[in-house]
């Protein structure tokens, strides 16, 4: 019975081992890709990133910095001198 359960931790440790070297290996394909990737490409990941957190109602309008927009523009239009 020790011999079988020794084994049987001699297998999980292997297994493990693997499953590790697995996921190292993944990561260094996901970081290669994402180097090697255009810019391009990574625009368009981000732009669907966005539309989707859009549509998921995460990002809403900072209403504060609407309002210093509308703020700025307002005086811009009563400075701004019209050329005759």
């Amino acid at each position: 019975m020790i011999a079988l359960c020794y084994n049987l931790f001699l297998a999980q440790k292997d297994e493990l081992k693997a499953y590790k070297k697995r996921w190292e290996d993944v990561e260094t394909v996901q970081r290669e890709e994402s180097i090697n990737s255009s810019f391009n490409l990574r625009w368009k990941q981000l732009n669907s990133i966005y539309r989707m957190a859009q549509g998921l109602g995460v990002i809403q309008p900072d209403l504060s910095e609407y309002g210093v927009y509308e703020r700025w523009a307002t005086l811009k239009e009563k400075l701004t001198i019209p050329k005759a």
